[in-house]
C-alpha cells in the first residue's frame, strides 16, 4: 500500500479522540506531501534542524511535533513554529523553551516525558521529579509555556504484558497528576504513548496520541 492508503487504514481503526502523529523523520518532502494531500496535518520529527528545514518548505498549516530528545541550545530554531514538544525531561529545558517562546511572542505547549521503560537508553523524568516540578513556584512563574500532558516510551521487548504494564502505570500517573495539578500553565489533556510496534497496546491503556512512522511511510531511512 502507499502512504495515503496506510494512513486511511490506520485512522479507520482509531477512536475519534486519538490524535495520530505521522513520524516523518528522515523522510523526504514528497512523502510528507503525499500524507498532507491525503488530509493529514500532524507530523513528528526528532531533529530540530531537519524539522525547521521542512517547515520552511512545506505548507504552513502543518502542525509540527518535536518527538526526539531536545538539546537546549537548539530550542531557538523551532520556537517560532513548533506545535508541541513531546520530550521535556527537565526544568532547565522548560525554562529555555519559555525564554524562546517569549522572544517569539508565543505560548509553546509541551509534554513531560516520564521514564517508564526498563532501559537505560530511554530518556524521561521519574515520578517524584515530575511531581515536584509541577508543584514548584518557579515552574508556575513560566508564563510562555503550557504543560498539556505526559509522554512515555515502553521498553523495546516482545513481552506484551510488560509493555501493557508500563503504559498502564503512565495512565495511572496521568490520572493522578490531572487531579493534583491545574493552573495557568498546566492543563493535562494529552497522554502520548504508543508507536508503530505497540500503539494498539497503548490505545487499550488509555493513550490519546500515538506516534506512527514505519506503518505509514515504510521502514525508516537511517542517516
Amino acid at each position: 500500500m502507499n502512504i495515503s492508503e496506510n494512513l486511511k487504514e490506520i485512522k479507520s481503526t482509531l477512536p475519534s479522540d486519538v490524535t495520530l502523529i505521522a513520524v516523518s523523520k528522515t523522510k523526504p518532502v514528497d512523502d510528507i506531501m503525499e500524507a498532507y494531500n491525503a488530509g493529514h496535518r500532524n507530523f513528528g520529527e526528532n531533529k530540530i534542524q531537519e524539522m525547521e528545514s521542512k517547515w520552511e518548505t512545506l505548507p504552513k498549516d502543518i502542525k509540527w511535533h518535536m518527538i526526539g530528545h531536545v538539546q537546549r541550545n537548539k530550542v531557538k530554531y523551532m520556537a517560532p513554529f513548533v506545535s508541541l514538544i513531546h520530550g521535556v525531561d527537565s526544568f532547565k529545558l522548560l525554562k529555555e523553551i519559555n525564554k524562546q517562546a517569549i522572544k517569539n511572542n508565543r505560548v509553546i505547549e509541551c509534554l513531560l516525558q516520564i521514564k517508564i521503560a526498563d532501559e537505560d537508553s530511554k530518556f524521561g523524568m521519574n515520578l517524584a521529579d515530575a511531581s515536584s516540578l509541577l508543584d514548584s513556584e518557579e515552574y508556575k512563574d513560566l508564563g510562555a509555556i503550557k504543560v498539556v500532558g505526559l509522554m512515555g516510551m515502553a521498553t523495546f521487548t516482545d513481552d506484551e504484558n510488560q509493555i501493557s504494564n508500563e503504559f498502564k502505570s503512565l495512565k495511572n500517573t496521568f490520572n493522578s497528576f490531572k487531579t493534583q495539578f491545574s493552573n495557568d500553565n498546566t492543563d493535562l489533556r494529552i497522554l502520548s504513548m504508543g508507536m508503530s510496534g505497540d500503539y494498539k497496546i497503548a490505545l487499550k491503556n488509555g493513550s490519546n496520541m500515538i506516534r506512527v512512522g514505519s506503518a505509514i511511510f515504510g521502514e525508516r531511512n537511517y542517516n
